[in-house]
């Protein structure tokens, strides 16, 4: 079951990347563009390579990564020891959702913006909090089978 979780992530982070994170436009009546973090991704890349490539990092590399990680290790395919590493990058990809939501309370503080959330900031919350689970479980779990009985 924890093998299967974990394989699924694989595929959900994606469509999480792709989803709606939040809809963003000056005004309610001048409509709304749905952000993703693809998109937001594009935008940094236009204005800010270095925050593109920290963002990048976080956003996409980190949680894959780790995902990637606990999945070779589920399948005996990658050394137990190499959890701690899989954790901070747990970690590291956790700290975009916190940007995420401080975007989101900064740009409400601006009076003639409007923003939204939409399920897609749900979706990649989800993705990072059951890959923090998954990671933990596995560690765990390969820690009960190294204690001697």
């Amino acid at each position: 079951m924890l093998r299967l979780a974990t394989l699924s992530l694989l595929i959900l982070y994606p469509i999480a990347w792709f989803a709606p994170l939040m809809r963003a436009g000056l005004l309610p009546i001048f409509g709304l563009s749905e952000i993703s973090v693809i998109t937001g991704l594009q935008s940094l890349w236009k204005s800010d390579v270095f925050l593109a490539l920290v963002v990048t990092a976080f956003a996409l590399f980190a949680p894959y990564l780790k995902t990637i990680g606990t999945a070779l290790i589920q399948w005996n395919l990658l050394d137990p020891r190499v959890q701690p590493v899989l954790t901070i990058l747990g970690k590291l990809a956790m700290a975009d959702i916190f940007l995420i939501a401080l975007y989101i309370t900064l740009a409400k503080g601006i009076a003639y913006a409007t923003i939204e959330t939409a399920w897609g900031l749900y979706l990649f919350t989800l993705c990072i909090l059951a890959s923090i689970l998954l990671g933990y479980l596995t560690e765990r779990q390969s820690k009960s089978k190294d204690t001697p009985v």
